[in-house]
C-alpha cells in the first residue's frame, strides 16, 4: 500500500512549494507517498478565519486554538485511507531529539499526519487528544511549524524503498550508520591546484573501501567525539552495524 502523509498548516503554500521542489515531488510521481496539505484556516470559524487566541492565565504570544485543530485532524484521518495505525507527529522544543533512527523507524509506517505548529505553540488539549510523537530537532526556535515538519518529512521519505534512485546512497550517509560520511570528489580531477585523492583513481576497490572508512573515522573523530566513543565501543563489542 502507498504511504500517506497529511501535514498540518496554516501556510500551505510553504508545504505544496517544498513538495513540487524536492525529492517529495518524485516520491509523489512514483506513486510511493501520496501527499495532503491540509490548511488549518479552512477549519476556523468566523469572517477572520482566527486560528489562534491568548492563553489562559495571562502572558504573552498566541496559542493556537484546539477547535481548528481537531477537525483537520479529523479530516486528514478520513482521507488517509487504511486500516493501519496512524501516527500523529508535532515538531516541538519539548519532544524527543529527532534522529535517523526515528525517520527509519517512520519510513515503515502507511500513515502520518505531521501538525505544524505556530506562535507559543498549540493548546494542551490537541497534544493529549491526538498528538503520538512530539519532535525537537534541536536546541533552537523557529518561528513556525512548517520548516520543522519539511525536514522531518523529507528525512522519512528518502528512505522508503524506491524513492531515491539510489537506494544504496542513502545506507552511506551520515548517521545512517556509526559514522559520519566522508568526503567525496567528481570532476575535473584538479581545480585551483586541489586534486582529488590518487586512490581514488586506483580502481582498486579494497583499498577505496579501506580509505572512505578512514576517512569516515578521522571525520567523526575530530566533529563528534560523542559518536567516536559509540563506534569504538560498538567496534570493540563486534555490534557494529553492516
Amino acid at each position: 500500500m502507498i504511504s500517506q502523509i497529511a501535514i498540518i498548516t496554516p501556510t500551505p503554500e510553504v508545504i505544496e512549494t517544498v513538495i513540487r521542489n524536492s525529492i517529495l515531488r518524485q516520491a509523489e510521481e512514483k506513486k510511493i507517498v501520496a501527499f495532503q496539505v491540509v490548511n488549518l484556516r479552512d477549519y476556523a470559524t468566523g469572517n477572520y478565519r482566527q486560528i489562534d487566541d491568548a492563553p489562559f492565565g495571562g502572558g504573552s504570544g498566541m496559542i493556537l486554538m484546539p477547535e481548528p485543530l481537531f477537525k483537520a485532524i479529523e479530516y486528514a484521518k478520513e482521507v488517509l485511507v487504511g486500516p493501519e495505525k496512524c501516527e500523529v507527529l508535532y515538531p516541538s522544543p519539548q519532544g524527543k531529539l529527532w534522529s535517523h533512527e526515528e525517520a527509519y523507524e517512520l519510513s515503515t509506517k502507511k500513515k502520518l499526519i505531521v501538525i505544524c505548529g505556530h506562535y507559543k505553540g498549540i493548546d494542551q488539549r490537541v497534544r493529549e487528544q491526538y498528538v503520538t510523537r512530539e519532535y525537537s530537532l534541536g536546541d533552537f526556535v523557529v518561528s513556525g511549524g512548517e520548516l520543522p515538519a519539511l525536514l522531518m518529512v523529507d528525512g522519512i521519505v528518502r528512505l522508503i524503498p524506491g524513492v531515491l534512485n539510489t537506494y544504496e546512497s542513502a545506507l552511506t550517509d551520515s548517521f545512517a550508520t556509526e559514522l559520519l560520511d566522508g568526503p567525496h570528489y567528481t570532476r575535473p580531477r584538479e581545480i585551483d591546484g586541489m586534486v582529488v585523492p590518487e586512490v581514488l583513481l586506483s580502481g582498486h576497490h579494497q583499498q577505496i573501501d579501506q580509505w572512505r572508512l578512514q576517512q569516515r573515522e578521522k571525520r567523526t573523530k575530530e566533529r563528534r567525539p560523542d559518536l567516536w566513543k559509540k563506534y569504538l565501543k560498538l567496534r570493540a563489542s563486534g555490534d557494529l552495524l553492516k
